[in-house]
């Protein structure tokens, strides 16, 4: 059996304004996009795509929604880029056992993570 199998493999986030979400993504994250039209931008990875931004209407997340927990070395400058991209921090960078994390809000309204190892 692969080892891909039961696990997370591609994540898709709705955005309003594409080429707004291409531009906080790749400045905040330095993803890389393939475009597949005016609706939809693959975001790159390693060997193959790791998820897309897909144009659609974003509702505010529903408490208890699954929140997309982003990894970064360097958790204070991920932090000032995301506001700096015009994100917004919903939660500032707090401590928990073995590393520290943060909330942001994406220009389009979704709700997302990033986490350091202490």
């Amino acid at each position: 059996m692969s080892d891909r199998h039961h696990r997370i493999d591609y994540i898709e986030l709705t955005v309003h304004d594409l080429a707004a979400a291409k531009a906080f993504y790749g400045g905040v994250f330095g993803w890389a996009f393939t475009d597949y039209g005016p609706g939809y931008a693959g975001i790159r990875g390693t060997p193959r795509e790791q998820g897309g931004l897909s144009v659609g209407e974003v509702e505010a997340p529903a408490k208890g929604a699954p929140l997309v927990v982003l990894y970064s070395a360097d958790l204070d400058a991920t932090h000032a880029a995301v506001a700096a991209q015009g994100g917004s921090i919903e939660t500032p960078p707090f401590d928990f056992p073995g590393g520290r994390r943060f909330h942001f809000r994406d220009p389009s309204g979704n709700v997302l993570a990033v986490w350091t190892e202490l």
